[in-house]
């Protein structure tokens, strides 16, 4: 019930926010990114691929906005921005001459009416799969809130291979919108011929970047070529060390992305007795639910698992991690180390040439958040610090 006041109170203020900016999004084409997994990839990767057709396109995700080259932190653990700074921001996109403005929206913003009034020209969903059920109970209630991004769409773009996509083509069909469908395995709108090597959960991404920029005319050329220039946004799929062995970090932190993730890595970088040392957690007032599935996930790929904290927030870390510890199987090795940074020096120390050490949830993040303090955090820092450790240890020895 309090939700719910909360929502009518930020549907006025989104409403207000769009008078005040003067209903920016109707002078502006608006895409729209949201699903469980990919939707910040899949955000730079159409940016990317419309900037370098020579577009005029600025970017709002959880890694920055970028309007017109000013690049802008969005917030700590924050995706889509509160009504008012996302309105001003739309508006400084029209006054920049964008063309185009790509906007990664998340489930809870779409709930809570934070992007109410926002007219989307093509709305993008990737996939939904298990997470943030804390927020929405059920699949069936997250599913229709993502639902909800295509209310004020033109176009509407779905995962034909993706558990989801019978529902959302039902609910589509009650709609009056033109709808396409991208994928592999199923009927797609799209002839898809990328020939460079990428990991298998990126390719639906790139898919779905392909799909967007060919229904905004885009020749093909240059997108297959914006493609082989792509670059990952920071902490997905990012390597920070390669020399005796590899340290990889990643924002992956739900069931669903561990097991996209996990045996790509094994598959791409991992030879004979070569270990996958995994360390990770799950944050604290989410999805409960999805904690043992995160390790048994975890446990199918990883050699050795280090559970540690993931802004554990008021919630006590320890008892996170004996949550994602209960779901381990195969009788894999693993321990708590509950601190972050120990836990990190721990798997870096272990690690034997081949071997990869992947950190995952935490990413591009700039903060930890434990108890109600937001605690300055990053990762590549926590890394180069680690090995800075094992280099003086090794010394000492």
């Amino acid at each position: 019930m309090l939700q719910k006041v909360k929502n009518i109170y930020h549907l006025f203020q989104a409403l207000i926010a769009n008078f005040v900016y003067g209903f920016p999004s109707t002078k502006i084409k608006v895409i729209g990114i949201s699903g469980t997994d990919g939707k910040t990839t899949t955000t730079h990767l159409i940016y990317h691929i419309l900037k370098s057709a020579g577009k005029k396109v600025s970017i709002i995700s959880s890694v920055y906005a970028d309007i017109g080259g000013n690049i802008l932190d969005t917030g700590f653990h924050v995706t889509t921005p509160d009504s008012f700074p996302l309105q001003k921001l739309i508006k400084a996109s029209v006054t920049n001459g964008d063309e185009y403005l790509i906007l990664e929206t998340t489930s809870h913003a779409i709930d809570q009416n934070r992007v109410a009034g926002i007219k989307y020209f093509i709305g993008v969903i990737t996939n939904i799969t298990h997470e943030h059920l804390d927020y929405h109970k059920t699949y069936i209630q997250y599913l229709q809130t993502k639902s909800r991004l295509f209310d004020y769409a033109n176009i509407a773009l779905i995962n034909s291979d993706d558990g989801s996509f019978s529902h959302l083509k039902k609910i589509l069909h009650k709609k009056e919108i033109k709808v396409y469908q991208y994928g592999f395995k199923h009927k797609s709108n799209f002839n898809f011929n990328f020939k460079k090597r990428i990991t298998r959960f990126n390719r639906y991404n790139y898919l779905a970047g392909f799909s967007v920029a060919t229904i905004l005319g885009i020749n093909d050329s240059l997108i297959y070529k914006a493609l082989d220039s792509f670059q990952l946004p920071p902490g997905r799929l990012e390597t920070i060390y390669d020399k005796q062995f590899k340290v990889i970090i990643d924002f992956a932190h739900t069931p669903n992305a561990f097991r996209q993730l996990l045996p790509e890595i094994r598959i791409q970088y991992l030879r004979n007795k070569d270990k996958l040392i995994h360390v990770f957690g799950a944050a604290s007032e989410r999805d409960t639910s999805k904690r043992p599935l995160m390790g048994k996930e975890s446990s199918r790929y990883a050699d050795y698992i280090i559970l540690t904290e993931e802004d554990c927030r008021k919630e006590n870390a320890d008892k996170i991690c004996k949550e994602i510890a209960a779901g381990i199987e195969n009788d894999k090795d693993w321990q708590i180390i509950t601190d972050r940074r120990k836990a990190i020096e721990k798997a870096i120390n272990i690690a034997q040439i081949g071997d990869v050490v992947l950190l995952t949830g935490k990413g591009h993040e700039k903060s930890l958040c434990r108890g109600k303090i937001e605690f300055p955090w990053s990762e590549h820092n926590a890394v180069i610090n680690a090995l800075a450790l094992r280099k003086r240890l090794t010394t000492d020895n």
